[in-house]
């Protein structure tokens, strides 16, 4: 999860609020691509999550990427938690997950040459003190109380929260992994339908990236299990965003929305203060019962919107949330699949005319059914695995025109390809993991460990 923010001017009324939004628009020469992947971290010998502390834990992982390749460390009450280095951030989630937000980077070949170099370095720290790390969107065995909670204020505040106002949040904290990308737009306009297209579109990338087939142990009876975990976290933080789809789309109506959320924390001179539940409207208006008389500032919001988790994310650019984490191949895949779709306007349009007549009721149970049956989801009689071809053919031209190269490449569409595997065959990656557990494993899923490590 996110660096806190810092500084920003005075929150004076919601037409700052909006303004900071709208400061993200960007020309087409300045779009960027930034990914994010999360990994779980374990202990070789023990097959069990790294604790913070210790010879083979989550601080020595981090102070060894810190002493060998020359990350600056972000630290937390004397406690490092996070890691930065030219435009790129190392950061933890709950429950040790190491995250990788990549800097803003030109093309789909940077974003993968940073992957790559990102995973050998967490290989060779991880090698020396006896970790593996491997790319699932839940944990396959642990349970809750194996997780060690890193010490981010952040996350003590949230997990007293999650038992409140839901079922699924602390599993989504302490046990789940995805992969994201972060893209611009252009305009208020384009922002809204690079948005629609992501909202509708979400439960392709579900299905796509589905490996999540395990949890405690045992198969749970989905594909996606992370997906399953984010419809019973936090009502108020998550979803689908039916508003988006509404005329009077924009940036006014997506801070109403943000505003309508309640506060986690805010965050001053290194500590996290609990303001779970109250509103941003009254610390607008000085009435925050966590800091009476006090208005925001803009970091404060930029805190705030970091809290909201619905399938796509507007900050100052656009969050793709639906994905479960996985390995190296499909980690450079899932940017291939969003620029393709959304950063050309012949494809961006193709992406629209699939989805645009679809009900917001119909994205919503495809989203139900694509975290179940991958692939085999339907809607309006058509099929997640055709609509999947026909999208990875319009991102495929998109990532064409693009015509961006490097070295012996032509552009980046060879990156779609370990996607147009899965499409063809229809077989996700969670259903060759259930292929797995039930053949040659034989119901051994420590074998997983082995056999899908990075």
């Amino acid at each position: 999860m996110s660096i806190p923010q810092q500084g920003g001017g005075p929150v004076e009324g919601v037409e700052d609020l909006v303004g900071w939004m709208a400061a993200g628009c960007k020309p087409r020469d300045a779009w960027r691509i930034g990914t994010e992947h999360e990994k779980f971290g374990y202990d070789k010998a023990a097959l069990k999550p790294l604790p913070y502390e210790g010879a083979c834990s989550v601080r020595a992982m981090l102070e060894g990427l810190r002493d060998r390749f020359g990350w600056a460390p972000v630290l937390e009450q004397g406690n490092i938690i996070g890691l930065t280095k030219d435009g790129a951030n190392v950061s933890l989630e709950p429950g040790g997950q190491l995250e990788l937000s990549g800097a803003p980077l030109e093309t789909i070949h940077q974003t993968c040459d940073e992957v790559n170099a990102h995973l050998a370095e967490v290989k060779a720290v991880a090698d020396a003190i006896g970790a593996g790390f491997i790319g699932l969107g839940a944990a396959p065995i642990w349970r809750h109380e194996d997780m060690d909670r890193m010490p981010k204020g952040r996350y003590r505040l949230m997990t007293a929260y999650m038992g409140r106002v839901g079922t699924h949040g602390t599993q989504m904290m302490y046990r789940t992994c995805t992969v994201q990308v972060n893209l611009d737009f252009a305009s208020e306009a384009d922002m809204v339908k690079k948005l629609r297209v992501s909202l509708a579109l979400q439960p392709l990338a579900t299905a796509l990236f589905a490996n999540s087939p395990f949890f405690e142990g045992k198969p749970n009876g989905f594909l996606s299990w992370r997906s399953r975990i984010w419809r019973d976290l936090d009502p108020a933080r998550t979803g689908t965003l039916p508003f988006a789809f509404e005329d009077g789309m924009g940036f006014e109506r997506y801070v109403d929305y943000a505003l309508d959320v309640p506060m986690y924390f805010v965050y001053r001179d290194g500590k996290y203060i609990d303001a779970l539940g109250q509103s941003f409207r009254d610390f607008m208006a000085g009435r925050l019962p966590a800091l009476p008389g006090e208005k925001p500032t803009l970091g404060d919001w930029a805190d705030h919107l970091t809290t909201l988790f619905p399938e796509a994310r507007v900050k100052r650019f656009i969050e793709m949330r639906g994905a479960d984490g996985g390995p190296w191949r499909r980690l450079c895949a899932l940017p291939a699949l969003w620029v393709g779709l959304l950063y050309d306007d012949t494809a961006l349009d193709a992406a629209w005319q699939m989805a645009k007549d679809w009900t917001a009721e119909e994205r919503e149970q495809l989203r139900i059914d694509a975290s179940r049956q991958g692939l085999k989801a339907t809607i309006r009689g058509r099929s997640l695995q055709d609509i999947a071809k026909e999208a990875l053919g319009i991102a495929r031209a998109g990532l064409a025109a693009r015509a961006r190269a490097q070295g012996f490449d032509r552009d980046e569409t060879h990156f779609l390809n370990a996607l147009h595997e899965i499409a063809d065959s229809g077989v996700t990656p969670a259903e060759e993991l259930l292929a797995r557990y039930h053949g040659d494993w034989k119901g051994d899923l420590s074998r997983i460990y082995a056999e899908y490590s990075y």
